[in-house]
């Protein structure tokens, strides 16, 4: 059998990515399930945050402050974090 390389998906035998896209918008893998195959992948992936220790009761402090902001600890923290990072560059810069 022949291949054809137009052809981007085997399942869908859509020609565009468009196309494509249309095919899964109405269907469902699980269709298709006995059809698929066994893949390998190895994904390496590294964290894109940095974790570090507060003391408990300044926790507590920052865990109010953010329920009364209406905002999750780690966002006020993260907020707070860029405000003082931000001063400290200007200041720098200043001399």
């Amino acid at each position: 059998m022949k291949k054809n390389s137009s052809r981007k998906s085997s399942l869908s035998k859509a020609r565009t990515y468009a196309a494509m896209g249309d095919f899964w918008d109405t269907h469902d893998l699980s269709d298709f399930w006995d059809t698929t195959r066994s893949a390998r992948a190895d994904v390496y992936l590294e964290s894109e945050e940095s974790f570090y220790g507060i003391e408990r009761g300044l926790s507590r402090t920052i865990r109010r402050a953010a329920k009364e902001r209406g905002v999750s600890p780690h966002t006020l923290v993260n907020l707070w974090l860029q405000e003082k990072v931000r001063k400290l560059k200007l200041a720098s810069r200043r001399g």
